[in-house]
């Protein structure tokens, strides 16, 4: 699918694990703001991974064909542990030059961290989600500006959600319900009742 120069593209990739009603809501809040959305599922090197990539790109490409809207693009291909990868692959695959990397304010100190921090910085601009419990700190927004990040803190109001509380509460009450299926047959994240 190529874009032109007038599309504003979004870049959301996800540890999904599991994807959660706040990533769907994510997604379609996205999907309003953007003319088009692209998702996939990732390893995070940073992060100890409960269910293996292979499940967790089933659960949100389900949950993308659910959500069912021709803005949101799932694309596998582009996954990888570095960020980096993901972008140029992404304005290779799409033929784009501007894109909007999502990130949710958990991951802002995080990133000055991430592999070629550098280099992500010159070739996207950061969409900041914001997660509650994770306030988006003054001295925070000085390092990114005087790192010369390019960053929009979004509006969004996404519910106070995330893939760890779903595996702390034990119960199916924030994953969308396209999912439950998935998880129950292949016995995903054990302790669910």
């Amino acid at each position: 699918m190529k874009f032109n120069s007038k599309n504003r593209i979004a870049l959301f990739g996800t540890s999904a694990d599991p994807p959660t009603v706040g990533h769907k809501k994510i997604l379609e809040e996205l999907s309003n703001i953007y003319s088009f959305i692209v998702t996939y599922a990732s390893d995070n090197p940073k992060k100890k991974h409960k269910e293996n990539i292979f499940f967790r790109n089933l659960l949100l490409k389900t949950l993308i064909k659910d959500i069912n809207n021709p803005k949101i693009i799932f694309n596998q291909k582009l996954s990888s542990p570095w960020a980096i990868e993901s972008i140029k692959e992404c304005k290779n695959i799409y033929a784009l030059n501007k894109i909007d990397f999502v990130i949710g304010s958990d991951l802002i100190t995080e990133i000055f961290s991430w592999r070629n921090f550098d280099k992500i910085i010159n070739e996207v601009k950061l969409l900041i989600i914001k997660r509650e419990g994770y306030p988006i700190e003054s001295n925070t927004l000085k390092m990114l500006e005087d790192n010369k990040v390019i960053f929009e803190i979004s509006s969004l109001s996404i519910p106070n959600i995330s893939s760890s509380m779903v595996r702390l509460n034990n119960n199916y009450s924030d994953l969308p319900k396209s999912l439950i299926d998935i998880v129950r047959k292949n016995n995903l994240y054990e302790s669910f009742s």
